[in-house]
């Protein structure tokens, strides 16, 4: 029998989902004692659970229509109340620095008082910012080995780059398109583009940013997994030219196909390089250029096709553990049993 019983705030996993979540959900389960339950209204209202783990409080209080939305923030203010009589800690994992653009007020007043009621935050690295009195853990993001190893792999193309993952605005996908026409003239260099955009009118300005041009290929769709393995293993190098990076899932999942990175350069993208090998993650400064393109490919080039990045701190297992301990740390600093 469990004694300790934790309420996710996912649903039970569809195809579509995050696979960061199903890795751990799968992690924690693994644990003798723990119960991990995924969301549901009606679970998360009605049942008893010790902990409440929150990952994206946003999506509780958003909804397809204004009357789903309505409804689900009502849900939501119950929800917190019922955490708040039963003393129930709500521990939050640090996934983005910022609230959503666009929200409503009421969603913002809602996911404040969510952050007034969390007893501990999970960052996924040591640089998140916290406020001064949080109670917090640091568990770095499991790496994808595991998940995608019974997809086959792609040959590796010479000289080509590629961008795989959500197209959105600050991820900078429009900035990598327009900067590859300019690089590599006269080569035999290639650029693939694959993931589902945010909006239509970032699909058109791709299509025109590429128009003619025979060296970039354009997948403007949700990639499977066996997709984005064949897309991320026939490149020599993965872009994620980001305008902000902070926690990058499409850096590890580059990494765990023993692929190398080109990111913007910052602290945490430098810790990611001293942790799995600087040749790894190439790095740089500013705006992404038609220079740091061509020197960063060029750089990879002398990987050994045998070697692969050291992600042994980004074991799912240890993940795991250090969750349940972060649950029942999170126990009893809202029962008052330890300190800070």
């Amino acid at each position: 029998m469990a004694d300790l019983i934790v309420q996710q705030s996912f649903p039970e996993p569809r195809p579509t989902t995050n696979p960061y979540l199903v890795m751990l959900r799968d992690s924690i389960r693994e644990l003798p004692g723990v119960e991990l339950r995924t969301f549901s209204w009606r679970g998360a209202l009605l049942r008893r659970f010790d902990v409440f783990h929150v990952h994206w409080p946003e999506i509780l209080v958003s909804g397809q229509s204004p009357v789903k939305k309505l409804v689900r923030q009502g849900l939501t203010l119950i929800l917190v109340g019922k955490l708040a009589v039963t003393r129930t800690p709500i521990v939050r994992t640090m996934h983005n620095l910022d609230l959503p653009q666009g929200i409503s007020r009421r969603e913002r007043w809602l996911l404040a008082l969510i952050e007034r009621r969390t007893t501990l935050r999970i960052r996924l690295n040591p640089l998140t910012p916290l406020p001064a009195d949080a109670a917090f853990e640091t568990i770095v993001h499991g790496h994808y080995r595991g998940w995608y190893a019974p997809y086959a792999r792609a040959a590796r193309v010479p000289d080509r780059l590629a961008y795989v993952g959500l197209v959105r605005r600050y991820k900078g996908v429009d900035a990598l398109v327009a900067t590859f026409r300019k690089a590599f003239a006269g080569t035999g260099a290639s650029l693939t583009i694959g993931g589902k955009p945010s909006n239509d009118e970032l699909v058109e300005q791709l299509h025109s940013l590429a128009a003619g041009d025979r060296r970039i290929d354009l997948h403007l769709a949700f990639l499977t997994d066996a997709e984005l393995v064949a897309a991320i293993t026939a490149s020599e190098l993965v872009v994620l030219p980001y305008r902000e990076m902070h926690n990058s899932g499409g850096a590890l999942s580059a990494l765990s196909l023993d692929r190398p990175v080109l990111v913007p350069s910052n602290e945490v993208n430098g810790m990611l390089a001293d942790e799995v090998g600087q040749q790894w993650v190439q790095r740089y400064e500013g705006d992404l250029t038609p220079a740091a393109l061509e020197a960063a490919l060029a750089a990879v080039k002398s990987i050994p096709e045998a070697d692969r990045p050291d992600l042994s701190h980004r074991e799912w297992d240890d993940a795991g553990h250090a969750h349940v301990a972060a649950y029942r740390r999170a126990i009893a600093l809202l029962r008052g049993r330890r300190r800070r």
